[in-house]
């Protein structure tokens, strides 16, 4: 089996995935048409696609696939998929699949690295060894060890971020819309989503985006916040409600740290950047080198197991 026509959208030929990625992929169809996100041609296009294939925070809702009769397969370059209507992609025999699982240690590993350098005064320090100043004095620290570490989402990656605030010595406790009890197992504790907001010292979201989780953390929420608590954001941002977010930085009192500022309107970056416990970072978790190859190997595999009649990573 081929596909008649891959239409890639939102999806640059260089620099997403090398050229023999490319060179591979192309041989899965008899035409392969490169689209930018918001091109005015992506209706006509559509028409005879039985293959699309989208970056991450690429819609594909009921009106895209309505304007694909012939459409088979939906490979998202991405983990998240909340952009795409998968309920309709099913309903239309569709098949929707993403790269589960091929940043999870790099997202990890940054989830850390991000909440270590804001809770060791890292930032001061190198400002003040490339200035030779070498005095530590006034610089305030403070432990992982021993705080309740609270995870919002435990998926994939929020589990290995469990496993490592485990390893922090830190008491875990998590919130997920399952629970995962064979988990629980391992010492992470399940709490409410109330409770967790309340008590948690440090928060990671790892929160699939979907209907229901959009804008989940609202003004309710942000009130609840405890005093000091440090929040960092590795999904999408349509998770959170910008303005209710603005009114609890404005008390200074708790750091919310984000890395999908690039999905976010301009207004609303704008808005948090004013304040300095918003610490901003491109969109960079899941910036690695095993993560680059894992993104090729997954999505070229994707693409090559739904022809053999073999989808794997299918999220409808």
């Amino acid at each position: 089996m081929k596909f008649k026509k891959l239409l890639v959208y939102n999806i640059e030929e260089s620099g997403s995935l090398d050229p023999a990625s490319w060179k591979k992929i192309k041989t899965f169809g008899d035409k392969i048409i490169f689209l930018p996100k918001g091109d005015s041609k992506l209706k006509k296009e559509l028409a005879d696609t039985d293959c699309i294939l989208v970056n991450f925070g690429t819609e594909v809702g009921k009106t895209e696939i309505d304007n694909a009769p012939k459409l088979k397969y939906i490979g998202v370059m991405a983990t998240a998929f909340g952009k795409i209507d998968v309920a309709y992609a099913k309903k239309k025999k569709v098949i929707v699949t993403n790269l589960k699982g091929y940043s999870t240690e790099s997202v990890a590993e940054f989830i850390f690295a991000a909440i270590l350098e804001y809770l060791r005064g890292l930032e001061e320090g190198k400002k003040r060894g490339r200035s030779k100043n070498y005095s530590e004095l006034g610089i305030s620290a403070l432990e992982i060890k021993n705080r309740t570490f609270g995870i919002v989402g435990l998926g994939t990656i929020g589990q290995r971020v469990a496993e490592i605030a485990l390893g922090f010595g830190a008491n875990v406790a998590y919130w997920s819309r399952t629970r995962k009890k064979n988990f629980e197992n391992k010492g992470v504790k399940y709490v409410p989503f109330g409770d967790l907001i309340s008590n948690a010292d440090i928060i990671s979201i790892n929160l699939a985006q979907t209907k229901e989780t959009e804008y989940i953390f609202n003004k309710s929420v942000f009130n609840k916040l405890k005093n000091g608590a440090i929040i960092i954001n590795t999904a999408p941002m349509d998770l959170i409600n910008v303005d209710a977010l603005v009114e609890r930085l404005k008390r200074d009192d708790i750091v919310f740290m984000l890395d999908h500022s690039d999905e976010m309107a301009e207004k609303d970056l704008e808005k948090i950047s004013k304040y300095p416990n918003c610490i901003i970072y491109p969109p960079m978790a899941y910036i690695s080198r095993e993560a680059a190859e894992n993104k090729r190997r997954i999505f070229v595999g994707n693409i090559e197991a739904f022809i053999k009649g073999k989808p794997q990573n299918v999220v409808n």
